[in-house]
């Protein structure tokens, strides 16, 4: 047996390179990344893929070592150099973010480390600094420090999903009464919070779409008439979701006046401002994101303002004790975990084992400070504002209403093809240009191209290069 254990030794410490091993890796690494970076600036924000990543077929898994050069390679072709790409300052579709440097730095660390981030008592400091983080974004969004809390999560889908297991449990509701139970929403609320209702084991439940404004944001008079239709009807108002930021057109619901319905009639209200909430770091931001503070629970995507690495999200919840009564359990083998004078982020959500993803965000903000994220935030609302008034002098353009933020929608009309079959050719041939990426919607029915302008790396010579592009191809068409 000891020879067998000798030999399992000897193959087994291949797992650990040594430093040399550990160098050459590194090296490697360093420089494809830094002409990966060195090159953005240029790069394609999309590359029309030729064989969709299909040559990793040709280096199946098994136990036949390669080369980092001939793994970066791999990664080269299959992966970096097809598709879209979200690191672009060029890359101005659905909502990117871009990947800040440091946080690249601040995974790498977390994941040599390997400190388990889940309960306190197995890493007292990384669950400290991360709820250093969650009491930061508290702040932020104006919940009471003494009482509130949240989770880091991997996005704004488990964050809506956690967010709705804790009001449903606030409520006591029995599985029973869940046919009765109601949620309101709008037509643009994100897809994620339907699937998130049926993940919590709701699909029978009542979802309704409340009626909205021409800036599409929720009509609260709509709202109450619902409420109140449904109660006289014997069901039960469950929770009213608002956006501070949709997905689509960017709209911010008027947080205020939901907030005074939900507590006339005793509704859980969640804000769902994965894209708008880390506006409210500025004083713009604060001005168009108003009554948040009123919100039982907010979700924020650090991958989308903070312009962190994708993997980055938060549930925060005006009473902690609620969220943790929802997501907390016990076991045997827990035992010596439990006497900590700090939540623990394995009793908040439904994550045992987790990534140290804190670190991440931690690392950005204390190497650059805040100002420059505030500074790239406000930027972006006025790249986004300054696109739609270029795009008002253009002849022929019917736009969305002024943005409230930073995404903004519209389309060709001054054509006599059909609307909606011209302007699905107009972005598929600025989608396959790849200078710029730009993405498309539905609006009543009618085909928009659609503008978010929120990666860090987007500055005004992108912007002026879409417009470019739009007016070259529309001009295209016309000839």
């Amino acid at each position: 047996m000891i020879d067998k254990i000798t030999h399992l030794e000897q193959e087994a410490r291949k797992l650990e390179p040594g430093p040399e091993d550990r160098e050459h890796y590194l090296q490697l690494i360093k420089q494809y990344t830094e002409d990966l970076l060195q090159n953005l600036p240029e790069a394609p924000a999309n590359i029309p893929p030729i064989d969709e990543g299909k040559g990793l077929h040709e280096a199946p898994i098994n136990d036949q070592p390669i080369s980092m050069a001939n793994a970066i390679e791999l990664i080269r072709h299959n992966i970096d150099q097809q598709a879209l790409n979200p690191a672009s300052g060029r890359y101005l579709a659905y909502v990117p973010g871009g990947g800040v440097y440091p946080a690249a730095l601040g995974d790498y660390l977390a994941a040599v480390a390997n400190r388990y981030s889940g309960v306190y008592y197995a890493s007292p400091g990384a669950v400290r600094l991360e709820n250093i983080l969650i009491r930061w974004m508290c702040d932020m969004v104006g919940f009471p420090a003494e009482i509130s809390g949240g989770n880091l999560t991997s996005g704004g889908s488990i964050a809506n999903l956690i967010g709705i297991i804790a009001a449903r449990d606030s409520t006591k509701l029995k599985a029973r009464e869940y046919e009765q139970a109601v949620f309101y929403v709008t037509s643009q609320t994100h897809h994620c919070v339907r699937k998130a209702i049926r993940v919590a084991g709701m699909a029978d439940s009542i979802i309704r779409e409340v009626a909205m404004g021409e800036r599409f944001r929720m009509d609260t008079q709509a709202l109450e008439t619902q409420i109140k239709t449904d109660m006289m009807a014997g069901l039960r108002p469950l929770m009213v979701i608002g956006s501070a930021g949709t997905t689509d057109v960017g709209a911010v619901d008027p947080l205020e006046a939901i907030a005074r319905v939900a507590k006339k009639y005793d509704l859980w209200f969640h804000v769902d401002a994965a894209y708008g909430g880390f506006f409210l770091l500025t004083e713009l931001g604060q001005s168009i994101i108003q009554g948040i503070h009123h919100a039982d629970s907010v979700v924020i995507d650090p991958h989308k303002g903070l312009f962190l690495p994708y993997g980055s999200g938060v549930i925060l919840v005006k009473h902690l004790k609620k969220l943790y009564e929802s997501q907390h359990t016990t076991a045997n083998y827990m035992q010596d975990t439990y006497e900590v004078d700090e939540y623990s982020p394995a009793d908040l959500s439904p994550e045992l084992s987790r990534h140290f993803r804190g670190l991440r965000m931690w690392l950005p903000l204390k190497l650059l400070g805040v100002a420059p994220f505030q500074a790239a935030l406000d930027e972006k609302i006025y790249l986004c504002r300054y696109f739609y008034q270029a795009m008002k002098k253009l002849e022929g353009f019917e736009l969305g209403p002024y943005p409230d933020l930073s995404i903004t929608f519209f389309r060709y009309t001054d054509t006599q093809e059909n609307l909606n079959q011209f302007n699905q050719k107009l972005a598929k041939a600025i989608q396959q240009d790849g200078r710029v990426f730009l993405s498309t919607t539905l609006i009543n029915h009618q085909y928009y191209l659609r503008m978010a302008v929120l990666n860090f790396r987007t500055h005004k010579a992108e912007i002026d290069l879409a417009l470019e592009i739009i007016q070259e191809k529309v001009a295209l068409f016309s000839q």
